[in-house]
């Protein structure tokens, strides 16, 4: 028998209405909207329910993304389902943490509406991240080390695609060369700063302080950190993989890749959209992939109660 695996999306996969039916059907997923919104002091519900601009913005962005993904979690859990392992991409890990045990439903929530506000702190305005597409990943490094100004790899999404971050002057000289040097396309990604840039790492020691007050608890379900691509093992290094997350490339395509080692056969994406699905399809076709984003996909589950 192979091993599931729990995944959680990261920002830019919100949109309005995200969740709504888990509030309004399962007492245990309106639970945690309703725990979202008293441990960060916004009306969440609200927040993702209703049509508003917030959404896309940063600070408002990952309490309402995470919240979704640990309502859908709890929703799941009550199903008696658990993984073998777990893992989120970027603002997702948050989503892993809450699935691994390692920290309460209210903690997650409070540190990631302050890792929100301390982001969009750090940078307000200027900075760009650009998935670039179709072109070697060493080519990509090359060039962004190559390139004057602050520029780097955010996300190794999956094979073909990286995304890179940084000043937005340095990220357009970089695009020119990346385009020149053979990519297929560059895209701008609609972000409100450049995300998992040494920029933001004045947001990580913020970061940092915020999780002083949080109890880590013991890890129930192993997770995998985005900075490393590795297990987790020792609670001690929890706070500060968080720390260094927020400014640290995230290495998607190596922690899956891991987990495939391990003999994991079977993904579940619990969050808005299908964007970790897609990326499965390119790191490998030989898995299966499940999508849990409304109540009516918790049936397609039932095959891995057996």
């Amino acid at each position: 028998m192979g091993k599931t695996a729990f995944m959680f999306p990261g920002q830019g996969a919100q949109y309005v209405g995200m969740g709504k039916d888990f509030y309004e059907q399962i007492p245990v997923s309106r639970e945690m909207f309703e725990l979202a919104g008293k441990a960060s002091g916004l009306d969440v519900a609200a927040l993702c329910f209703e049509e508003n601009e917030q959404i896309n913005i940063t600070e408002y962005t990952q309490i309402a993304m995470l919240a979704t993904e640990v309502a859908m979690l709890r929703a799941i859990e009550e199903k008696g389902l658990k993984p073998d392992v777990t893992a989120g991409l970027s603002l997702g890990e948050y989503g892993a943490l809450a699935a691994s045990g390692v920290m309460s439903a209210e903690d997650v929530f409070r540190v990631v509406r302050k890792r929100g506000i301390y982001m969009q702190e750090a940078v307000p305005n200027g900075g760009a991240m650009v998935a670039v597409l179709g072109l070697d990943t060493a080519a990509i490094e090359k060039i962004c080390e190559e390139t004057e100004g602050c520029v780097s790899i955010a996300n190794y999404n999956c094979p073909g695609q990286i995304v890179i971050t940084g000043e937005e002057a340095a990220a357009q000289a970089a695009v020119e060369k990346l385009t020149a040097a053979g990519a297929k396309r560059c895209v701008p990604l609609k972000v409100s700063g450049p995300f998992h840039s040494p920029m933001l790492a004045g947001a990580g020691e913020k970061l940092a302080k915020e999780l002083e007050h949080v109890t880590i608890e013991e890890i129930k379900i192993p997770y995998i950190a985005n900075v490393t691509a590795d297990y987790v093992t020792d609670r001690a290094e929890v706070k500060s993989l968080l720390e260094k997350q927020v400014s640290s490339s995230v290495k998607w395509q190596q922690t899956i890749e891991r987990m495939i080692a391990d003999g994991v056969d079977t993904f579940v994406e619990i969050g808005p959209g299908k964007t970790l699905s897609g990326f499965m399809r390119k790191i490998s076709r030989d898995v299966k992939v499940i999508n849990v984003e409304k109540v009516e996909d918790l049936e397609k589950l039932n095959d891995l109660m057996a």
